[in-house]
Formats: C-alpha cells, structure tokens, sequence
C-alpha cells in the first residue's frame, strides 16, 4: 500500500533533520507538506500544522514528550507588545513564589527571554529560569512549581517546561534546566548580549516582527523563523563574551604584585 504524501514528506525531513541538524526545521516540514498541494506554508490549517509540529518535536528535541493533560484547547495569537517597566516586577513576585513553594532553594532563579531586555517589545509572557543540580529528579521540583498554577508541558533531555493550566492566562513560562549546563548558558548568554547591544536588539527585533506577521497562529514556527537569526547573534554573542573574558584579565590587578 502507498504511503501518504505527509507521511513521505515527513521522512523525507526526517532524514533531512537527522543530516543537516538545527538548520532544518518545523517551517521546512511544512513547505514539504504544502509544496505538492501548491500551498504555502503558512496556508496549511492550523490543526494540521500542530499535527506534524507535535510530531517534529520527537525527533527535534531527544527524549521529548508533552505532560500528560497538558493540552490548551484554545489557539493563542502571537501578539507583540511593546516593552512593559512592569515585566521585571513580575518575575520578582513569582521569583520569590518558587523561592517559597520549591522545598530546596535552586541554583539560580532567572529571568530570560525578551521580556528581560529593556525596551524590547515581546509576547507579554514572562519567561523563567530555574536551574537545579538534578534535573531528572522530577519529584524534587515539579509538585511545587505546580502548586503555584503552571503545569509541567513537556520534558526533553535539556529543560523541562511549565505553562499555566488551560483556562488561565499565559502569563508566565517556567524552564527548569541543569545548572551550568548549555540550555542555561545559552539563555543567560543570549539575554545579557541582548541587553548589551542595541544593534542585536534591532536584528532580533525585526526577526520578531516578520516572525509574528507570517506566524501569528503557530508559536513553534513563530520561534523557528527567528532561528537564523538566533544564530547570528549567538555567533557574536560568543565573541562578545570571549572579549570581555579577555578585557577583565587584562585588566585585573596582578595578585603577586600586590602581595610582593
């Protein structure tokens, strides 16, 4: 029996991720899909790109799966709004709530995404990191992040994600990953070049803007259009981060002369 033309062309990105790595994806699934019905990507309907969306992230994230229950019937639209003074009092009181449900004080509490870099216009969703020692000590963490109104989303190797229940506002995302590990490097990194450099909060910004105009109905290409982008501005961030490095030790008192 023939296979059906989605079921080809996912195999096809499949094959395609499994090759080339991050530069392939949810966005190529879908021109592959749409290419043979003379659709663009964005045309195909919203429950079937959430369809193959949910299928990509098995073979995009390793070891990932959805909570269970952990479904919002509703389709959000992506709106950007413009930067809110009130975003860094939010990540505060919900700082101190995880301080005060979690039963062990994690390693750090931060806030990263867009809604930590001043005057940068964002999704009005405030995004959380929590670093722990153990991030597959589930039991040690998860129950009290819960407890606060968020339920665990989904899991992967690298981070584990909370969102509020269906029925309440998305105000909040809360990633918990390992500490000192790469998804809490990365982040911390991404953010403080950001708030850094007004030319990479320009580039990304216009990312955004073309991300949301083209996605205002799908969050996973809304996030893989900026992909390239991100890309970009890690490469400069690394160097930016090399240079202070390098700056600082230069800098710094020698510590045998001092004492000589």
């Amino acid at each position: 029996m023939a296979r059906r033309p989605d079921e080809v062309a996912f195999e096809t990105w499949r094959r395609l991720r499994l090759a080339r790595g991050e530069s392939v994806n949810v966005i190529d699934l879908y021109e592959l899909v749409a290419r043979p019905r003379r659709l663009r990507p964005e045309e195909l309907p919203v429950e079937e790109r959430q369809a193959l969306g949910a299928r990509a992230l098995e073979v995009m994230y390793p070891g990932f799966e959805f909570g269970p229950n952990s479904g919002r019937p509703e389709t959000e639209p992506i709106v950007l709004a413009p930067y809110d003074p009130n975003w860094p009092l939010e990540f505060e009181a919900w700082r101190q709530k995880l301080l005060s449900a979690l039963p062990k004080a994690p390693s750090r509490i931060e806030h990263v995404g867009s809604t930590a870099v001043p005057e940068m216009p964002a999704k009005p969703v405030v995004d959380i990191q929590v670093s722990v020692g153990d991030l597959e000590d589930e039991m040690s963490y998860a129950p009290a992040i819960e407890s606060l109104g968020v339920q665990l989303r989904s899991r992967d190797q690298d981070h584990r994600y909370f969102r509020p229940f269906a029925g309440r506002p998305r105000e909040v995302h809360i990633h918990v990953c390992r500490a000192g590990g790469e998804w809490e490097v990365r982040h911390l990194l991404f953010r403080d070049y950001l708030r850094a450099s007004p030319d990479a909060r320009r580039d990304y910004l216009e990312a955004k803007v073309a991300a949301a105009a083209r996605w205002p109905d799908d969050r996973m290409a809304y996030t893989d259009a900026k992909s390239e982008v991100i890309g970009k501005l890690m490469d400069e961030a690394e160097r930016w981060r090399l240079k202070r490095s390098s700056d600082r030790s230069q800098t710094s008192p020698d510590i045998r002369s001092r004492s000589a």
